[in-house]
């Protein structure tokens, strides 16, 4: 069952403000998907940033490679099941934010517990630039979504 744009829209843009912990799908030296654990806080403009470490395998793929996916998940009530999970997975690219410091006071309103280390010299913050989204909104319910539908794009002056 599809579910409508309106729906789907109002999903996704509820998954992105509510950001957390995320799935982080990036491209190996081999050209061989890898995917890693990572934390997410909506910017200022409503789409991801990500706190990274250069010594992590995924920052690393991003820095030869940009292309990445993010799959945000809100779980279930207790007893709903986990097909009954909303989920988002953008598909876009992943860039070292230009403004470092406003994406670090961003991300900490969200994640404060970061602070211990944010400022260690090997973190960087990324903005997540997805060009399009799959939204689950509940069992059966699904629809692809394009930026456009998704709202305001991210400004493309805010990433490198």
């Amino acid at each position: 069952m599809q579910a409508n744009r309106l729906e789907a829209h109002v999903v996704a843009r509820n998954l992105l403000a509510r950001a957390g912990p995320a799935s982080l799908a990036t491209v190996a030296a081999d050209g061989s998907p890898f995917a890693s654990y990572v934390l997410s806080a909506p910017g200022r403009d409503g789409w991801p940033i990500l706190l990274l470490s250069r010594l992590a395998v995924h920052t690393s793929n991003l820095l030869r490679d940009s292309r990445a996916s993010l799959l945000l998940v809100h779980e279930p009530g207790h007893g709903a099941g986990p097909a009954a999970a909303e989920r988002l997975t953008l598909v876009g690219r992943a860039l070292e934010h230009a403004d470092q410091a406003s994406a670090g006071a961003a991300f900490l309103a969200h994640h404060p517990e970061a602070a211990r280390y944010a400022g260690f010299a090997d973190f960087r913050y990324f903005a997540f630039v997805a060009s399009t989204a799959h939204v689950v909104a509940g069992f059966g319910v699904i629809a692809e979504l394009s930026v456009a539908q998704l709202g305001s794009a991210p400004n493309q002056h805010s990433v490198l």
